[in-house]
């Protein structure tokens, strides 16, 4: 890679001087045949470019400030959808967005990170770092899938938890590791799809599920380059190198058998053409919904969490037992039944008469 541009900007500045050739000629009607030639050598420069990114210029197009977001994806693949507010205790986190949507007319839940676009909906929506109360309103809409027995499919595009005192002092940890229980004992089905960063457990909160599908430039990772460096390096500054070990593509993880399906981008990137990828998107998460239909007999949608083969926790795959009885879904909060006693009537008058 020596002599070639390792910044995402300096890659994409010869595509972006030719596409402004283009606009500048749409003017002029005369000028079709040199329209139409620079537009093949844009299709044929974006193919050659993006073809050998390292996994530092992948880790900045999954950042792309005109990257197509969770709501973004949501209009263009659901026929309706309903959002729902807030966690029934503290607040309403925007920084999660999620509600009763339909697609194709069936009914399913749909949860995902939600950044901003200019700085009021960047501070508005947190920069897509989700506070604890963000985690319970998913855990929410988590029971309602379960009780109403809608399928869910998430969003993942954070950077990480918010990691300030306010939102430690509210239980960031327990909220998160909550919904990772809560997670693996759905009775529906799950479908998590990372859009943009998975990052650490604040996209782990979300990714519980029975398939998991990544854009193609995407990245997943516990740690996002600039903090592992910062840790391992103490310089920030070679984020480039660390990218590159943390394998956090989403043809690494395709490998490692982390994630099921890796769905091909607009060339060039999502913000290319947003409308083509949420086409792309759509068609994968049918498609995971019929192939494994077709596997199991009688066919039918995807088995919920609790009884599919495959738990999939971030890094983490294992087998559950298929003659196992499921577990009955049971309300986040909700007090475990006491054991019965087994013991006798004398038993039980000596520990009344010990205090126990």
């Amino acid at each position: 890679m020596s002599g070639q541009p390792t910044d995402l900007a300096d890659l994409e500045r010869p595509i972006l001087d030719l596409e402004a050739q283009i606009r500048a000629l749409e003017m002029d009607p005369g000028k079709t045949k040199e329209r139409d030639r620079l537009r093949k050598k844009v299709d044929k420069l974006k193919a050659e470019v993006f073809a050998s990114i390292t996994d530092w210029q992948r880790t900045q197009l999954a950042r792309h400030p005109r990257r197509p977001y969770t709501l973004d994806y949501i209009e263009r693949i659901c026929d309706r959808f309903e959002e729902i507010h807030g966690d029934r205790n503290f607040a309403d986190d925007a920084a999660i967005v999620g509600g009763m949507g339909w697609i194709g007319g069936e009914p399913v839940m749909v949860i995902g990170q939600q950044k901003g676009r200019d700085t009021k909906q960047k501070i508005i929506r947190n920069f897509g770092m989700p506070r604890p109360e963000g985690y319970r309103k998913a855990r929410r809409l988590f029971d309602l899938a379960a009780r109403f027995q809608r399928p869910v499919i998430t969003f993942i595009d954070t950077p990480g938890a918010y990691p300030g005192i306010g939102a430690e002092e509210r239980g960031q940890a327990e909220a998160i590791a909550v919904n990772l229980e809560v997670m693996a004992s759905l009775p529906v089905p799950v479908v998590a799809v990372v859009i943009g960063e998975g990052g650490s457990g604040g996209a782990l909160a979300l990714g519980v599920a029975n398939r998991v599908l990544m854009l193609e430039y995407s990245i997943y990772s516990v740690i996002s380059p600039e903090s592992c460096s910062a840790i391992l390096y103490r310089d920030a500054g070679k984020a480039q190198k660390t990218a590159e070990a943390l394998r956090l593509t989403a043809r690494d993880l395709l490998g490692f058998g982390i994630t099921d399906e890796v769905i091909p981008e607009a060339p060039g990137g999502a913000h290319r053409d947003p409308a083509l990828t949420a086409r792309s998107v759509g068609a994968a998460l049918l498609r995971q919904a019929a192939a494994d239909g077709a596997g199991r007999a009688g066919g039918g949608p995807l088995p919920p969490v609790q009884g599919h083969g495959r738990l999939r926790r971030g890094a983490l795959s294992r087998g559950v037992a298929g003659g196992a009885p499921a577990r009955a879904h049971r309300r986040p909060g909700a007090v475990k039944p006491r054991a019965q006693t087994t013991q006798g009537p004398e038993a039980v008058a000596r520990a009344g008469e010990s205090g126990v």
